[in-house]
């Protein structure tokens, strides 16, 4: 266990001195090649202007999202209608979803809680 730590430590300060050495031209290349993204000059006025334009650009996008909502909401409908005509490959894409969103949730509690399993603190 111990030569596993040590390779480990040898390992992670390799990888350090690495970064150290290109981590400044990696970050100078990648704002030369995101210039375009930077607003000049960098101001906190600036920043709330994009924040605004972010929070009312997502709010016209509600009703956009909120006819696709319906459009999927439907398709349940009519699925449940038709369920007699409903494919084996269909039912199974529908319950591995299920079980996706299900497995989310539970990630989702366990990090609410502090990444425990059962809740309390050691």
């Amino acid at each position: 266990m111990a030569s596993k730590v040590y390779q480990l430590r040898g390992k992670v300060a390799e990888i350090w001195r690495l970064a150290e050495k290109n981590g400044g031209a990696y970050y100078k290349q990648l704002m030369e090649n995101n210039k375009q993204h930077v607003q000049n000059p960098p101001s906190v006025e600036n920043c709330q202007h994009l924040a605004k334009q972010l929070f009312y650009t997502r709010l016209a996008s509600i009703p956009g999202r909120y006819e696709s909502l319906k459009k999927e909401v439907d398709f349940v409908k009519h699925l449940l209608k038709h369920r007699k005509e409903l494919m084996i490959e269909d039912a199974g894409v529908a319950a591995l979803f299920g079980l996706e969103c299900f497995a989310w949730f539970c990630a989702g509690e366990i990090v609410g809680r502090g990444f425990t399993l059962t809740g309390y603190h050691v």
